[in-house]
C-alpha cells in the first residue's frame, strides 16, 4: 500500500473516531500528523511542525480575544442596537446587510478571512440575541465574503487572473467575478428560505422594541427577569445598553483601527487584534479580566490540528498524487468535474488560494486540447475551491465557529460540518454543469 493511500485512510479514521468517540478532532489530527509523518513519511519533527498554521492560530486567538472584550463591555450590544436602527427594526434584513458588507470588503481588496474576522462576531452576536439561526448568519457572512472575492481588484481575483496569464490561458476577469457572485448569492437566497429567514419578515418592523419578539429563549428569560421592576429602573437598564461609554468608544475605535490596519496597511489581522485587545485590557482591566478564558480554545485546537495534518499530506505529495491521477484519466469532461471535486474537498481543509494555484496548472494539459473552455473551467475551479469555506476546518468557517457567542459549539460545529459536506457534494457538480459543460471561453 502506498504512503499516499495510507495517509488518506488515516484521515478518514480521524473523522470516524472523532465523531463516534467525542474526542477533539484536532488532538487526533496532531497524533495522526506525528504517526504518519514519522512512521510513514520519515519526516523529522521540524518538518511536521512546519505545517502548523501559526498565522491562523494568531487570527483565531486575537479576534476572539478582542471580541470577548467587546462583549464584556457591552460594545457588541451597542452594535446590535445600531444595526436595528439602520434597518429600522427589520430583523429579516440583517443577514443580507452582513452578506453585502463582507462582499464589499473583499471586493475592494480585503482578504476573505480578514473580512469574516471583522464582521462575523458582530453578525453572530446579533443572531444570538434575536433568535436568528447562527448557521444562517455565519453562512451569509462567509458567502458574502466569497461573493465579492473575485472582483478584478480583489486578492483572490488578482491571484487567479495572474495564474491564468502566467499559464497563457484565455481569461475573463468579469466572468470570473460574476460567476462567484451569482453562485454565492443563489446559495445565500436558498439558505435564507430554508433556515427560517422568511419567518423574520415583519419581526421588529419599525421599532427596535418589536425586534426583540424574535429573540431566543435566553433573551426571553432576560426580559422576564425585568418583570416587577419599576419603569424607571427598566428604562435606565435599556439606556445603559444603548449608551456610548468611554470603554465602548475605545472598543469601537479599536474595531475601526482593525479594519483600517488590515485593508489600508495590509497588517496581519491576528497580530493587530491581539495588540488592540491588550491595549483595551490595560485601560479597562475589569471589563477584560475573563476575556482570555472566553477565547475558543477547543476550536483553536481542532482547526490547528487538522490543518497540521493536511500540511503533512501536502508535504508527502498526497494532494499532487490525487491531482495527477485525475489528469491522467484522458476524458476531459470527466477529469474537469473530478478536479472541481478535488479542489472542493481539499479546500475545505486547506488554503483556497493554494489549491487554486495547484489545480489550474493541472488543468492546462486538457485545456490545451480545446475540448474544454478555459474561462468556464477556471471559474468553476475558483468557485469550487472557495464556496466550501463554510467548512469549520477552513479559515472562514473556523472564524464563524469561534465567534459565535452563547451557542452549543459542538452542535454548531456539527451543523457547519454537515452544511460544508452538502456544499462539497453539490456545488462542484452544479458549477461544472453551468460553466464547463457549455464550453464557455
Amino acid at each position: 500500500m502506498s504512503a499516499e493511500l495510507i495517509s488518506i485512510i488515516v484521515l478518514v479514521a480521524v473523522f470516524v473516531i472523532a465523531t463516534t468517540r467525542s474526542i477533539n478532532m484536532g488532538a487526533l489530527a496532531f497524533a495522526a500528523a506525528f504517526g504518519v509523518g514519522e512512521l510513514v513519511a520519515d519526516f523529522d519533527t521540524d518538518t511536521i511542525f512546519a505545517g502548523f498554521p501559526g498565522d491562523l492560530f494568531v487570527v483565531l486567538v486575537g479576534v476572539t480575544y478582542l471580541f470577548a472584550i467587546a462583549r464584556a463591555n457591552g460594545t457588541t450590544d451597542w452594535l446590535v442596537h445600531a444595526s436595528i436602527r439602520v434597518v429600522r427594526g427589520r430583523v429579516a434584513l440583517i443577514p443580507w446587510v452582513m452578506f453585502v458588507l463582507t462582499g464589499a470588503l473583499t471586493a475592494i481588496g480585503a482578504v476573505s478571512p480578514a473580512a469574516v474576522a471583522i464582521v462575523a462576531p458582530i453578525a453572530l452576536s446579533f443572531a444570538t440575541r434575536y433568535g436568528i439561526s447562527p448557521l444562517l448568519m455565519g453562512a451569509m457572512v462567509v458567502h458574502g465574503a466569497q461573493g465579492g472575492g473575485f472582483s478584478p481588484i480583489s486578492i483572490y481575483g488578482t491571484i487567479v487572473n495572474g495564474i491564468v496569464e502566467r499559464e497563457n490561458l484565455p481569461g475573463n476577469e468579469i466572468a470570473l467575478f460574476l460567476s462567484s457572485l451569482i453562485v454565492n448569492l443563489v446559495i445565500a437566497g436558498i439558505l435564507f428560505v430554508v433556515l427560517g429567514g422568511l419567518k423574520l419578515r415583519g419581526v421588529g418592523d419599525g421599532t427596535e422594541a418589536d425586534a426583540a419578539k424574535g429573540a431566543d429563549e435566553g433573551h426571553d428569560e432576560a426580559k422576564k427577569g425585568q418583570e416587577g421592576k419599576g419603569e424607571e429602573e427598566k428604562g435606565q437598564e435599556e439606556d445603559e445598553g444603548t449608551r456610548l461609554t468611554p470603554a465602548r468608544i475605545a472598543t469601537l475605535t479599536a474595531l475601526v483601527a482593525l479594519v483600517v490596519a488590515v485593508l489600508a496597511f495590509d497588517l496581519d489581522a491576528g497580530l493587530t487584534s491581539i495588540t488592540l485587545a491588550v491595549a483595551l485590557s490595560a485601560c479597562w482591566p475589569e471589563d477584560s479580566r475573563n476575556a482570555v478564558g472566553q477565547i475558543a480554545w477547543p476550536t483553536v485546537l481542532l482547526i490547528c490540528g487538522v490543518l497540521t495534518y493536511v500540511a503533512v499530506l501536502d508535504e508527502m505529495g498526497t494532494i499532487k498524487w490525487a491531482g495527477d491521477g485525475v489528469s491522467d484519466i484522458g476524458i476531459p469532461l470527466l477529469a474537469s468535474v473530478l478536479l472541481c471535486y478535488i479542489g472542493a474537498v481539499i479546500s475545505a481543509f486547506a488554503s483556497s488560494v493554494g489549491i487554486m494555484g495547484a489545480l489550474i496548472p493541472l488543468a492546462v494539459p486538457f485545456l490545451a486540447q480545446g475540448e474544454i473552455g478555459a474561462v468556464g473551467m477556471v471559474a468553476a475551479l475558483a468557485v469550487s475551491a472557495t464556496v466550501v469555506d463554510v467548512s469549520p476546518f477552513s479559515t472562514n468557517g473556523a472564524l464563524v465557529l469561534a465567534a459565535a457567542p452563547g451557542v452549543d459549539r459542538e452542535r454548531f460545529f456539527r451543523q457547519l460540518m454537515m452544511y460544508g459536506g452538502i456544499v462539497v457534494a453539490v456545488v462542484p457538480a452544479v458549477v461544472w454543469l453551468a460553466l464547463v459543460v457549455p464550453g464557455w471561453g
